[in-house]
């Protein structure tokens, strides 16, 4: 059950897996489908957005909640009449703008000593899979920046603080001297005009499927509106669906003309040829008896000729 579910899923890792981080380990999601794929191949997935333990009110606020679930509670809080749930909402609130960058200094320490010398994993941060190593106890994420594709000696980025301005490293973790400064505008340059292209073919995207918020009335829930972008999805994903059926349908449309065709135009052919090939001996046979037949003609004048002297 679990390969077929993982099998399931595999078409949604050219556009992004539903993970659903929780605050209290680095290795604790919520349970969703596409958590078989990392189970199945054994690779392991960890992120780094953890609660201070030292902070009281904030763990309060948090408690146990995965990150989708939090958002709920905090538009929840803010409905409520209780006071003290609108406080709980509130100090959540500031966690989730505090922690933006949706990793916390506490859960770098945990990562540091959660992930294991040499281990190869995925690390997930801010809607986005990384691969994560440990070398002499300092964690690297491999670079994919197209900006850098051009820099043979930058391979790994250092993980050590919450900004994101590691150190950029070879294949061999050595750090990278500085690079001439003409290469590094080509290459900002180039990662500009890919950030730009790819900005814009979101925008269609989501123009093209963009909801009409004109038409939702005013005042409606949370609940209405969760429902109405659930149905909308649901719509988006019924399309996929019959697009993908369609066009299975149209290969095995052309597959059964193809077959068609070469029945049609190949083996007629090849059975005329075969068929040619006694009326040619016959022909030739009849060609053979009229030579012949002058031949036996002048014997017959010979012989009378030798009658007559």
């Amino acid at each position: 059950q679990n390969m077929s579910d993982a099998m399931a899923i595999l078409h949604k890792l050219q556009t992004g897996l539903d993970v659903n981080v929780k605050f209290t380990g680095v290795r604790v999601f919520e349970y969703t489908p596409e958590c078989i794929v990392f189970d199945l191949l054994d690779i392991p997935l960890y992120h780094g957005w953890l609660v201070d333990p030292q902070v009281a009110d904030i763990v309060k606020a948090v408690g146990n909640c995965s990150y989708n679930q939090l958002v709920e509670k905090i538009i929840s809080c803010k409905q409520s009449d209780n006071s003290e749930l609108v406080s709980e909402g509130f100090v959540a609130e500031q966690f989730l703008n505090n922690t933006a960058t949706q990793l916390t200094y506490h859960g770098l320490c945990e990562l540091t000593s959660a992930v294991q010398e040499g281990e190869l994993c995925v690390f997930f941060r801010n809607n986005h899979f990384s691969t994560m190593t440990k070398y002499k106890g300092q964690l690297y994420l491999l670079v994919t920046d197209q900006g850098f594709l051009t820099e043979e000696k930058v391979v790994w980025e250092s993980l050590h603080n919450v900004d994101g301005d590691g150190n950029f490293c070879d294949s061999e973790f050595h750090l990278r001297p500085p690079s001439d400064p003409e290469t590094v505008y080509r290459g900002q340059q180039d990662q500009i005009d890919q950030d730009y292209l790819m900005a814009l073919s979101l925008q269609q995207e989501q123009q093209n499927q963009e909801i009409n918020w004109e038409q939702i009335p005013e005042g409606i829930s949370d609940l209405e509106l969760a429902k109405k972008l659930q149905e909308e999805e649901d719509r988006r994903a019924s399309q996929y669906y019959q697009e993908q059926e369609q066009a299975a349908a149209q290969v095995q449309t052309a597959s059964t003309i193809m077959v068609v065709l070469f029945k049609i135009f190949i083996f007629p052919t090849q059975q005329v040829q075969g068929a040619a090939s006694p009326a040619s001996g016959r022909q030739s046979g009849s060609n053979e008896r009229k030579r012949k037949e002058p031949r036996e003609k002048e014997r017959e004048k010979e012989k009378n000729s030798c009658v007559l002297l």
